[in-house]
This record gives structure tokens, C-alpha cells and sequence, in this order.
């Protein structure tokens, strides 16, 4: 299989992707432990450091970027602040075209800060995390501009991917546009979701993990056989073409719908001993199974690209992305 990856890898730096979904963007606050404050019994940190990051929707376009080069266009919701022009500059700075996103002044851009402190010889923890969005459903107006640039936009690019993180942008009317359009041009439009999954009934496929999908069809999948009827009854349920099922250490699991017959092929996780965080190896997956599949690759490689790829993030604390060239070094040692 390492072999095949290696002679189709190249494929994934052509097609170009649309993503659409819930943007956001991480702060992470790091300070030294001081003392304990006068005023109130609270830590006191000496700040030495602040990173933003792109999280949500934002990681899964970064993590197509990297792999394709640049190729990658984001639509989403920000607002009229600060955070929403720092994810606007970072989007760019990561080679994802903002030019399509759309700012809702009543809207705040979704932000999750998290702040950490340390002391001499202890590792650095998070002690609380402020988040920052709006929980309403998009107004008309913005959810209206939201469909009118997927529909002047969509016949551009190779395949679409629906990132859904529950923060309001993928409403059902933007969802419905969303799939519509990419039938109507002959597009693969691959959903990345944890619930609600009936919204996405006619994508050509979807990426669930393994707890979500046991949620979704109403039973524990505890063997082969009950793999096999769970990724049916979502393919049949959903009117998809494909599902890939992530089950962590036990690895993917394919279904496929042809010719009224349901294809099914697993693999295990690769390199599962080394293990640090799975922060955004959802997003990597489906970034690297979205591009191979509109790359023309067959599905049981695109699933093998999804896996190893993610293999390699996982190795990493917090999100990670990587490129072809650190793919094709890992796939020759």
C-alpha cells in the first residue's frame, strides 16, 4: 500500500477545493506562575507568549492548503472585530483565499481562547478557556450572501468540503444550495459532521468517527458485522455514495454504494503506537481523502492517503498539517 501512495500522492497538489463551513480561529495564552493574587485567590501569570491558530472549518481548509499548495478558498461567517480581521490575515498568510467569506457585523468571530500557565519544572496546563461566538442562527441577510457566493463560485473548483463544528454557518438552506450546486456542476462534495447528519442526506460522502456514527444509526458497533450494518444503514439512510468511518486505533473502514451493491474494505491505523494528540486529524483525513478522490484515485487509496496522513499529524500536539514532502519522507523511511 506504501508503494501505491507513493506513486499517486503527486495527484493530490491538482484539484482545487472549496471549503464551507463554521471558521474560527484559536488564541492560545501562555504565562509563567507568578504568585497568588491579593485581590482574589487566582493565579497571577507573567505572559510570555500568544499564538492564534486556525481552528474549526479554518483547520481542515489549512490542512488542504498545505497539501495542495494553495488551492483552497474558504466561505464562511466572520465578524466586524479584531478576531475577524487576524483570521481573515491568517487565512491568507496559510494561502486560502478569503474572497469569498462573508462579515456580519451582529456576528461575533468565533474565537476560543485558552490560557495556560507553568512553573519551574512542570509541563504547561490549561486553566480555563473564554469563548467568544454567536449562538443564532445566521440572520437572512448574511445566510442569503452565503448562498449567492457558493453559487457563483462553486463550477470553479474540483470538489467541495462541508466542514460542520455546530457554530451557525452551515444552516439547511446553506447545506441544501451547497449539495444542489455541486450536483448540478458534476462535483464531489465530501461533509465533515458529528450529528444532525439527515441535513447532509445526498453528499458524495461523508467522514464520521466511529462514537458519532453509533449515535446516528442507534446501536454499538462491536464487530465486523455490526461495522458492515452500521455503514450501510448510513449509506442507504443518507443517499451517499461513500462513507469513511474513523474508529481510531482500529482504523477506517470504507462503504461504498455501486451498482445497488455496498462495497466494504478496512485497514488498520498506521503507526498507532505513536500517539501524542488527535486534535485535527479529522480534518487532515478529510482533507486528503477529499483531494484524492477528486484527483481521481480510487476509493480504498483515498481512505489509505486519509489514514497515513493522519498518522503523521497525531504524532503532534494541537492541530498539525503536513505537506506531500513530509508524506513522501515519511513513506521512504
Amino acid at each position: 500500500m506504501k508503494k501505491d501512495i507513493l506513486l499517486n500522492i503527486d495527484k493530490l497538489l491538482n484539484p482545487k477545493l472549496l471549503i464551507i463551513g463554521d471558521f474560527a480561529l484559536d488564541e492560545m495564552v501562555y504565562g509563567n506562575t507568578e504568585r497568588i493574587s491579593r485581590e482574589a485567590p487566582v493565579l497571577i501569570l507573567e505572559h510570555y507568549e500568544t499564538k492564534k491558530i486556525l481552528g474549526a472549518a479554518s483547520n481542515a481548509a489549512h490542512n488542504v492548503s498545505k497539501l495542495n499548495k494553495g488551492k483552497a478558498s474558504a466561505i464562511g461567517v466572520y465578524g466586524d472585530d479584531y478576531y475577524g480581521k487576524k483570521l481573515l490575515e491568517i487565512l491568507e498568510e496559510k494561502g486560502i483565499n478569503t474572497s469569498l467569506m462573508v462579515m456580519d457585523k451582529d456576528r461575533k468571530t468565533t474565537t476560543k481562547t485558552r490560557i495556560s500557565g507553568s512553573c519551574n519544572h512542570s509541563i504547561t496546563q490549561q486553566i480555563v478557556r473564554i469563548d467568544r461566538q454567536t449562538k443564532a442562527p445566521l440572520s437572512n441577510e448574511t445566510e442569503q450572501k452565503v448562498i449567492e457566493n457558493i453559487k457563483k463560485s462553486i463550477k470553479d473548483f474540483d470538489g467541495i468540503i462541508l466542514s460542520d463544528y455546530h457554530l451557525g454557518c452551515l444552516t439547511d438552506n446553506v447545506v441544501k444550495c451547497a449539495i444542489e450546486e455541486a450536483k448540478k456542476h458534476n462535483k464531489i462534495i465530501v461533509a465533515d459532521i458529528q450529528k444532525n447528519m439527515e441535513k447532509y442526506k445526498g453528499v458524495t460522502a461523508i467522514t464520521p468517527n466511529q462514537p458519532d456514527s453509533e449515535k446516528q444509526v442507534g446501536f454499538f458497533i462491536k464487530d465486523e458485522q455490526s461495522l458492515k450494518q452500521a455503514g450501510k444503514k448510513l449509506l442507504l439512510d443518507l443517499n451517499l455514495e461513500k462513507v469513511l468511518l474513523t474508529r481510531g486505533e482500529n482504523g477506517m473502514a470504507l462503504f461504498e454504494k455501486e451498482n445497488n451493491e455496498i462495497k466494504f474494505s478496512m485497514i488498520p491505523a498506521y503507526n498507532k503506537k505513536e500517539v501524542f494528540d488527535v486534535t485535527g486529524a479529522g480534518d487532515t483525513v478529510v482533507a486528503a481523502f477529499t483531494l484524492a478522490l477528486c484527483a481521481g484515485i480510487e476509493p480504498k487509496l483515498a481512505m489509505a492517503i486519509g489514514n497515513f496522513a493522519a498518522s503523521i499529524v497525531i504524532r503532534y500536539f494541537g492541530c498539525h498539517t503536513i505537506t506531500i514532502e513530509d508524506m513522501k519522507k515519511e513513506l521512504s523511511c
